[in-house]
């Protein structure tokens, strides 16, 4: 057997620049390159071998959970066929990924992360930044990744990375087991030298397949749409992935049959789409709770059934209600006690359009949906209109950058009020253009985030909209995105601190407590007295980025088309209406305290007692 003589890092990098993956004929590199920081636990290994090899790009980032958002989001604009590698040093370094490695795990985006590790020689230890445990020497904090990774592996010994890598991209391929995979490499292993066998350097492509379901689970699956009345599809993520969007449009515009979409599912169909109700769930539209409510067959597509998408469980409230779950991982499709059709949604989808040939719904529930579909529209385009208040209205802000940008651009959010608002009111033009990060719903994934969908598809405008909270947890990326001449429009929305969560405090009794960025008040000594004076625009202008400080809607729209000519990173900040908000129509299960001397705490579990009785269990 011939072999090549290289270190663990070279040889991994080597291997990576050769995996390639294919779909439905189209073939394309995996790895699109490595974001990284260097540190003493990589920059003699990893980074030495990513030096040596120009052709496998690497990007420097300015915070380690940062990166893995980037990569992760840049996975997701590719439908998870292409994705980044995200390297660290050991300890602080290591650990900042664990975050970015969980909302990548939840949301199931392939990322692979190489953090560096300790001596495997254990002879120099403690070594720098290193945990010790009086009980074991057979752990670091690398051991954190374990619960929040899809694969784990650390390399003790050169040949394990011969078995290894193959197990690290079957993992990463695969569209039921794909998240986060961690490959936990010590730096003494990441520079020592082996006689690789050079077959492992080949070419190799990892084959995206169709699955499809088991045949007799498919004709009870059109037994039971054919026998029900009053259907509902809940398309999440998994529709998007699949490509499954256009055979979706077909068999709904067809059938009648409508259609409510998750945060990750939503752009499964345009937001005029006479069967689409839009937002699922707590979030979700008039139209689409009430549809839901009554349904007697619920048929969910690539949907993880998130406490937001079911309303705490209170969502399906007809006692025959049975559920049919499309899904290419076998644990979401039992989910609710459903009939799983285990396999990829396109296909699945298909030969379900093939054998619904004569059904549809009858022409009352078809007219409620295009009524609901068409009463919601109308209330977006009030929500749109024009005030021109100050401070804004943060629906008014939405509106102003859903209409001004194109069919093809894309819009990035994580977390705050904003994903709320989003769900609702944002029309989807394509299926990649509402980029919401709601699986961990992490602040700080929204610019970071930005970076790496910009990446992914630089043809396009990328908006990320942006509260100060999430803002102030990582910003820094700015850097990143000037240095990388990756141009992001960023709108910032400053309700002068945690804006959702205060909104849920006051719901809960609470008075919004600990949620305003004030100083803490002398004579009360509470977090009460005057607000903070943090100048966002000064903060956006050091760190490279244009910026245009707006104060009511018409300014704002006019920074739009200013930002669009410009031709680096552009912030546009704006104060918005911390009390004024978009209703919402749905209740949430967060746990009130039983007992309080606050009248309000007390109403609130009172309320709180009388949504519990509406849940159910799916069995």
């Amino acid at each position: 057997m011939k072999t090549k003589r290289l270190t663990v890092a070279q040889a991994t990098i080597e291997y990576l620049k050769n995996q390639h993956v294919e779909r439905d004929g189209e073939t394309n590199e995996f790895f699109a390159g490595c974001f990284g920081i260097l540190g003493h636990g990589n920059v003699a290994g990893i980074g030495q071998a990513l030096h040596q090899t120009p052709d496998f790009p690497f990007y420097v980032a300015r915070n380690e959970q940062a990166m893995v958002h980037a990569a992760a989001a840049y996975a997701k604009v590719k439908n998870r066929l292409q994705t980044m590698v995200c390297t660290s040093s050991i300890g602080p370094g290591a650990t900042n990924m664990v975050t970015g490695a969980a909302g990548a795990t939840i949301n199931r985006i392939p990322v692979l992360l190489i953090p560096g590790d300790i001596f495997s020689t254990r002879h120099v230890a403690p070594v720098l930044q290193q945990l010790e445990s009086s009980t074991t020497q057979d752990i670091s904090v690398n051991d954190c990744f374990k619960p929040v990774s899809a694969y784990w592996d650390r390399i003790n010994r050169p040949e394990q990375l011969i078995t290894a890598l193959p197990e690290v991209m079957r993992v990463l391929t695969s569209q039921s087991q794909t998240g986060a995979v961690t490959l936990s490499i010590p730096q003494d292993v990441q520079a020592e030298a082996f006689d690789f066998p050079c077959q492992m350097f080949q070419k190799k492509v990892w084959h995206i397949g169709r699955p499809r379901a088991d045949i007799l689970q498919l004709k009870r699956a059109i037994q039971l749409i054919k026998a029900c009345e009053r259907p509902l599809i809940v398309a999440g993520g998994g529709t998007i992935y699949s490509g499954a969007t256009e055979i979706l449009k077909r068999i709904v515009n067809r059938t009648g049959m409508p259609v409510v979409e998750t945060y990750a599912g939503k752009g499964s169909l345009n937001y005029n789409e006479p069967q689409n109700l839009g937002a699922a769930g707590v979030t979700g539209t008039p139209g689409a709770i009430a549809i839901a409510k009554d349904s007697d067959l619920v048929i969910g597509i690539g949907t993880r059934y998130s406490d937001f998408t079911t309303i705490s469980k209170s969502a399906f409230q007809n006692r025959n209600v049975k559920f049919i779950n499309i899904n290419i991982t076998e644990f979401d499709s039992f989910k609710h006690g459903a009939l799983p059709l285990i396999g990829d949604a396109k296909a699945i989808l298909e030969e379900l359009d093939s054998l619904l040939l004569d059904y549809k719904v009858n022409e009352d529930y078809q007219q409620l949906i295009e009524e609901f579909n068409l009463s919601w529209d109308t209330y977006v385009s009030d929500i749109y209109t024009e005030q021109n208040r100050t401070p804004a209205f943060q629906g008014e802000v939405i509106g102003a950058v859903n209409s001004f940008s194109d069919a093809e651009d894309i819009m990035i959010c994580a977390a705050g009020s904003l994903p709320g608002d989003l769900h609702k009111l944002w029309r989807t033009r394509n299926s990649k253009g509402f980029h919401l990060e709601y699986g961990y719903s992490c602040m700080g994934y929204e610019i970071a985030g930005g970076l790496g969908a910009k990446m992914a598809k630089p043809e396009s405008e990328v908006y990320v909209l942006v509260g100060d909270g999430s803002y102030l947890m990582m910003s820094q990326e700015i850097v990143t995105s000037i240095q990388e001449k990756q141009k992001l429009t960023i709108v910032l929305l400053n309700n002068d601190g945690y804006s959702s969560i205060g909104s849920l405090s006051e719901s809960l009794g609470d008075e919004g407590f600990g949620t305003y960025y004030r100083y803490r008040n002398e004579e009360t000594g509470q977090l009460d007295g005057e607000m903070l004076p943090i100048d966002y625009v000064k903060n956006a202008e050091s760190m490279g980025a244009h910026v245009i400080r707006t104060e009511n809607i018409q300014e704002f729209k006019a920074a739009l088309k200013v930002a669009k000519l410009v031709d680096r990173t552009t912030l546009i900040y704006i104060e918005v209406d911390r009390k004024k908000s978009v209703p919402g129509f749905a209740w949430w299960d967060v746990a009130v305290a039983q007992v309080s001397e606050k009248k309000a705490v007390e109403e609130s579990f009172r309320l709180y007692k009388e949504n519990k009785k509406k849940q159910n269990y799916y069995m």
